[in-house]
């Protein structure tokens, strides 16, 4: 289907937003009057450069309170829209919004709304233009699209049909079965938003936090199902009045926009893109730093062992268990400090997953490599992070390990036997030794999850991102206090947890050092390997002791455990499914690292402590 945008969905000039829009792949625009006010470009300059960019002009809008008003008022109305279709004519466009009135002197009379609103339609005619007339949800008298219909029909004007719009219905809680029943020809148009359900004033709502379909709570997809099964064959538009929207960047915007809507259309069974393919683990983690010193010494007390080095590139392989950790000094490292750059993710069909993060207009990336490389994959998130498809232990397919050449064992000083997670030459690559580390050994065994801190304004575009392009469950949204206000957090993971990522936006855009990435290790024995941890010279991240005195008031511990965990700085949290023992390192640039024991099934993150660990980071940063 034909795909569209309201230009006030973006940030910008008009000029900028229609550009926009064509590079995201939009098909077609709604003209914002406020836009087209604000433009220097007559309608004509506007209607070449829209031909130009190859978009088609699919709606003016709006025109307010014209229906069921005194007479006086609507012979004001109609020289109002004879001025307004004449400059339509001029612009290209052949269909205007008019909203359900919320003028003062509008009246209760729908037989006056419908004999105005025919009179409104015929002069439309007479420019080549349509009316689409649409049910606002705080409108004066008609508030519901069944109401706006009702109108519609009784007024029978072959240039007067309806405007359904996915925020007003579902806001109100309206059923969209009654859809069906409306013919798909007098549905002149299908504006589209999300938002999360909220409890507050419904203008209020709608002007400040619609968002794109899939990032919010409504049910739009079947809301469309609906639309579509009446026949209806005109574009799926965006409207969204959205603060965030409105201050970013035009560009990203409207990718995440018209991702949105292909997603939306799969969904509803209109394309066919292809199939999601799910990482099904971990390969590795990419640090990438200006100096490995603090990274390989935090990675050592953590019994990490240098075991690999690319061949051609300036990256080492750290790694310990099924736990892989890539240290690149290379010179893109020497502009932010240290940063989790990247992320390996295991596929099943890295080929394939590929695909389909194309199709969802996930940025390819192009990758240096010598003659000899893997290669690999590899896709930006919207946070610029770095998503590499591997198959790390199928021979059939590349390797991302065959390009990394075995270094003479040096030994972790975190207390871990040689050999657990160590590498040796095999078919050109490497390879975790087997043994392992020994269950309960306090050894970390894998990447448990990874934590991303999402720019300000690209959280939900984050959680669409990896739901759509990499098939991953989104969880629900969670508030968590921050000293300096509240910090969002959602949770992306497969289906039996192998893959968790935990994407965050804080209270402070610019506050990069507290609200830092992290890789979460996973070990069966936190307080064996926090031990290991701080005796080899680490430090974890101290916890007031008022943390614990709350600990000891919430839960029962066994005698001596309370101690431990406060000597250690671990944190406890449970859940319906089992425990969370974890405990943190301090920051190296913008990363740390989380040791983390999962207990019976335990889902979570320990969301209920990260206020105390985001006071703390605060208070070791700021001292």
């Amino acid at each position: 289907m034909r795909t569209s945008i309201a230009t006030v969905s973006l940030s910008g000039s008009l000029t900028e937003k229609l550009t926009a829009a064509s590079r995201a792949g939009f098909d077609g625009v709604e003209i914002f009057e406020n836009d087209l006010l604000a433009s220097p470009l007559a309608p004509e300059e506007i209607r070449a450069r829209c031909a130009d960019l190859g978009l088609s002009i699919d709606l003016y809008q709006p025109m307010r309170d014209m229906e069921a008003v005194p007479a006086d008022v609507f012979t004001s109305n109609l020289r109002r829209a004879r001025n307004k279709f004449e400059l339509m004519s001029r612009l290209g466009a052949d269909t205007v919004l008019v909203c359900s009135s919320v003028h003062p002197l509008a009246v209760d009379d729908d037989a006056l709304a419908a004999g105005q609103l025919c009179e409104l339609a015929g002069l439309a005619q007479e420019f080549g233009i349509r009316v689409a007339y649409e049910a606002l949800a705080w409108g004066r008298h008609v508030s519901t699209y069944d109401h706006a219909w009702n109108i519609v029909e009784a007024a029978d004007h072959p240039a007067l049909g309806t405007c359904l719009d996915s925020f007003h219905i579902l806001s109100r809680g309206s059923d969209p079965k009654g859809i069906e029943d409306i013919p798909g020809e007098k549905i002149f148009f299908l504006q589209l938003a999300d938002a999360p359900l909220l409890a507050m004033d419904v203008l209020q709502w709608s002007r400040h936090y619609r968002c794109f379909p899939g990032q919010g709570g409504f049910d739009v997809a079947d809301l469309v199902r609906r639309v579509l099964h009446t026949g209806y064959d005109g574009p799926l538009s965006l409207e969204v009045f959205n603060d965030v929207y409105r201050q970013a960047e035009a560009g990203p915007t409207a990718v995440d926009a018209h991702r949105s809507l292909l997603l939306l259309q799969e969904t509803v069974g209109v394309t066919t893109p292809p199939a999601p393919v799910v990482p099904t683990g971990v390969a590795f983690a990419e640090l990438l730093t200006p100096d490995a010193e603090p990274v390989a010494a935090m990675l050592g007390a953590l019994g990490f062992s240098r075991t690999a080095r690319h061949r051609s590139k300036p990256v080492d392989l750290w790694q310990q268990g099924e736990a892989r950790v890539l240290v690149n000094t290379g010179p893109a490292g020497r502009r932010d400090g240290t940063s989790l750059a990247a992320i390996g993710l295991e596929s099943p069909d890295p080929a394939g997953a590929a695909l389909r993060a194309e199709a969802l207009l996930a940025p390819v990336l192009p990758r240096r490599r010598a003659v000899a490389d893997a290669p690999l994959d590899a896709v930006a998130a919207p946070d610029g992070t770095e998503l590499f498809f591997c198959a790390t232990d199928r021979t059939e397919l590349p390797n991302w390990r065959a390009d990394f050449e075995e270094v003479p064992h040096e030994g972790g000083s975190g207390g871990v036997r040689e050999g657990s997670g160590g590498v040796r030459k095999e078919s050109g690559g490497v390879r975790k030794e087997s043994g392992g580390v020994r269950r309960g050994s306090g050894g970390v065994r894998r990447i448990d999850h990874l934590a991303l801190v999402q720019p300000w304004h690209q959280f939900d575009e984050a959680a669409l991102f990896h739901r759509s392009v990499l098939g991953l469950h989104a969880q629900e949204s969670v508030d968590v206090a921050d000293p300096y206000g509240l910090m969002r957090s959602r949770a992306v993971t497969n289906a039996d947890g192998s893959v968790r990522i935990a994407l965050s936006v804080g209270a402070a855009p610019t506050d990069d050092t507290v609200h830092a990435q992290h890789i979460a290790l996973a070990t069966d024995d936190v307080v064996t390997a926090a031990r290991r941890f701080r005796e080899a010279g680490g430090r974890v991240l101290p916890i007031p002791a008022n943390y614990y005195d709350d600990l000891a008031a919430r839960f029962e511990f066994a005698e001596g455990e309370l101690e431990t965990y406060r000597e250690l700085g671990i944190l406890y949290d449970r859940d319906a499914y089992g425990e969370f023992r974890h405990c943190y390192t301090r920051t190296v640039g913008r990363v740390f690292f989380e040791l983390v024991q999962r207990d019976g099934g335990y889902r979570g993150y320990g969301a209920q402590n990260a206020p105390v660990r985001l006071a703390a980071q605060h208070t070791v940063t700021g001292g």
